[in-house]
């Protein structure tokens, strides 16, 4: 963070300061209601012209979130995940405040650079790349990424050859997770020599050891189990006589709040433990939704409606083929709200809402409860900053990509 308090610089950083930011009370009781204020503000606002779904970023909810980062893991500097929303307006405010970036693509790579980043704070968290985006990442000096198998060295060596390496390790059980990413990635116990032993032959310098528990992990104990098997990387590598490693990487799937605070302990305890005696050791972690989740609100306009006897059926101008797309990829629970206000011992109905498309596919929610509603008001979604724009199409002709942000703070 550059001079000024946390908002000051996130409010001048590269990717918000051009753009528009709108101000609105915060009440730490009544969050919600505070930005459902604001988003009537801006339907009131558009008057009669012709409006459509958008999405509300509070720029204030991600200071929160960082300075609550920090206060749990002062030790774990964070490096976003990019993919989880590329936002540029997120990217620049993490920039602001210290943040590094875990990039898994050239689009990703040069999406971060162009916010005046240095390389030295991207990590190409991706263990099998495209030969092109390795060689773009040599040309622009992104010199760390991860890996998990003897053919990846390989290509490293020839497409990167100054790059270092994270070996990627499968980490412990992880139970009931949203994404279980070791499915795809990480190195097994019996693979981790080999690997080892791959970069020492090609003279490739691995530098520390990375992995990740999942997104969305429950289980707080099975950092412990991670970081005690990353352990056993750092001695194995020593005792093969390679350079002493020097980065940690805890990977992501953090959850703001509870969850995340349970974990922050497991971990600093384990770091602690296993890491105790190697004061040199960089740690950093891989937190996406994290820092995006909370802090985007999706409005989302009635476009239609039809009712058969006491069942209400709905149309919205967004839906799974847009950044709702997050129910079917990621897990979401949508609990939409009206945006007008409750009124006492309103009656509702078993609501069906859809989305857009001509994709019967294209369901939101069904049996829900809901008052009753015309064309022209609005659905509330909160927690719709991770997995949503990102994941998005443009199926059917309704572009994601058109759907507008707001950005604003909480004061």
């Amino acid at each position: 963070m550059v001079g000024g308090s946390p908002m000051q610089a996130v409010l001048m950083a590269p990717g918000v300061k051009d753009r528009k930011v709108l101000a609105f009370k915060h009440d730490a009781l009544k969050e919600k209601d505070a930005v459902t204020a604001l988003i009537r503000d801006i339907v009131a606002a558009a008057g009669t012209s012709p409006r459509s779904a958008f999405h509300v970023f509070d720029l204030a909810k991600v200071v929160d979130l960082y300075r609550g980062w920090r206060r749990a893991l002062p030790d774990v500097r964070p490096c976003y995940a990019v993919k989880c929303n590329p936002d540029a307006a997120l990217l620049g405010a993490l920039a602001a405040l210290g943040a590094g970036f875990d990039c898994a693509s050239r689009a990703e790579i040069e999406a971060v650079l162009a916010l005046g980043v240095r390389p030295g704070s991207i990590v190409y968290a991706n263990p099998c790349k495209p030969e092109a985006h390795i060689e773009y990442a040599a040309e622009v000096g992104v010199n760390l990424t991860t890996y998990d198998s003897e053919e990846e060295v390989a290509k490293v060596k020839r497409c990167h050859p100054g790059c270092e390496l994270l070996l990627r390790i499968k980490a412990p059980d992880s139970g009931d997770v949203k994404i279980d990413l070791g499915l795809k990635y990480g190195a097994n116990p019996e693979e981790v020599l080999p690997l080892l032993r791959a970069a020492q032959r090609e003279g490739v310098n691995v530098a520390g050891v990375s992995f990740h528990v999942g997104s969305g992990a429950s289980r707080a104990d099975v950092y412990r189990g991670a970081i005690e098997a990353a352990r056993a990387a750092f001695d194995a590598a020593a005792a093969l006589g390679m350079p002493p490693m020097r980065v940690l990487d805890i990977g992501g799937g953090f959850m703001a709040g509870p969850t995340f605070d349970e974990a922050a302990v497991v971990i600093n305890r384990a770091l602690e433990r296993y890491f105790g005696d190697l004061p040199c050791v960089e740690v950093i972690g891989e937190p996406g939704r994290y820092f995006a989740e909370t802090a985007f609100t999706l409005a989302a306009r009635v476009i239609g409606k039809r009712t058969r006897g006491e069942l209400r059926e709905y149309w919205i101008d967004d839906g799974l083929y847009g950044s709702l797309n997050c129910i079917l990829m990621d897990h979401y629970v949508p609990r939409p709200r009206p945006l007008a206000s409750a009124r006492h011992g309103e009656e509702t109905h078993a609501s069906t809402v859809f989305g857009p498309t001509c994709d019967s596919l294209d369901t939101v929610v069904t049996g829900y409860q809901l008052p009753e509603m015309s064309v022209g008001d609005w659905l509330v979604f909160d927690d719709m900053g991770a997995y949503t724009t990102a994941a998005g199409s443009n199926f059917n002709g309704f572009a994601t990509s058109a759907i507008k942000i707001y950005l604003a703070y909480s004061s």
